[in-house]
């Protein structure tokens, strides 16, 4: 059994501790918002935030977030007013979904230790896999978010990035 903190609840989940905290969120949780895709940490549809940094949680044991605090999508805002999830629907950065809550509480974790992030910033915080092309709209979203997170207001959509300075997207 492992005692953790859930969406800022305390909670004790009754499984073996090698399972991977995906299953634990998914099954014993009931919290689905997070996603299996590859079940090797590469793809980012799992990434949860653990003790305030995005880890994938699909090679995350729950015996290795004994005592740690984890925050679903489902935690980082129940209604959706999150920041990042309105820059998300703002630039239109989602497509399929499946990959969403990943890349959401991977640019979260991002902007809550770098509001300003550049380019290469963004590219590397979010590596995932994401088949629908959004890239560039991501890059966008992440940078309206810290622009909304740091106070500051835009009229205009914020300029698309360069190709040149995005590896990975």
């Amino acid at each position: 059994m492992a005692s953790l903190t859930l969406n800022s609840q305390p909670l004790e989940i009754r499984l073996p501790d090698d399972t991977p905290l995906l299953w634990a969120l998914r099954d014993a949780a009931n919290l689905t918002g997070t996603k299996y895709g590859c079940g090797t940490g590469e793809c980012g549809a799992c990434t949860v935030i653990v003790d305030g940094q995005a880890m994938p949680s699909c090679t995350l044991s729950l015996g290795e977030a004994e005592g740690r605090s984890v925050t679903t999508i489902e935690g980082l805002s129940p209604d959706r007013s999150h920041p990042v999830q309105q820059a998300f629907v703002a630039e239109q950065a989602i497509q399929c979904g499946f990959c969403t809550p990943g890349l959401i509480m991977a640019a979260a974790a991002l902007l809550a230790h770098n509001s300003d992030p550049s380019e290469a910033d963004i590219a590397a915080a979010l590596p995932h896999v994401c088949r629908c092309g959004v890239q560039p709209r991501l890059v966008r979203a992440v940078q309206r978010a810290g622009h909304i997170l740091r106070g500051q207001e835009h009229a205009a959509p914020l300029p698309a990035p360069t190709t040149a300075t995005t590896p990975g997207f």
